[in-house]
């Protein structure tokens, strides 16, 4: 005779842990661009400082806008996983 277990033919149950976890892989994919966007909008506000610079040709990259675009490198390993077709989550290595 059979188990209640190995009759049962529903998809596995979800529990909270599982669906925060799952929620956890994707938020993971919003810092990137987040940082992406901020590193702009630095840029951005950083040529009214440059207009009145006494050097024009300075490099329009300020410490803000270094450390958003470092911030969102750190943050493409999510981004490279999901493009190569790996798991995002921890529990596919």
């Amino acid at each position: 005779m059979r188990s209640y277990h190995q009759t049962k033919r529903s998809a596995p149950i979800e529990t909270p842990t599982d669906t925060a976890a799952s929620i956890a892989d994707w938020l993971c994919l919003g810092a990137a661009p987040t940082f992406a966007i901020m590193a702009i909008v630095a840029m951005a506000n950083s040529g009214a400082e440059m207009i009145c610079s006494a050097m024009p040709d300075a490099f329009p990259v300020d410490g803000m806008t270094t450390m958003y675009l470092l911030m969102c490198a750190f943050h493409l390993p999510p981004w490279l996983r999901l493009i190569s077709g790996r798991a995002v989550g921890p529990e596919h290595p």
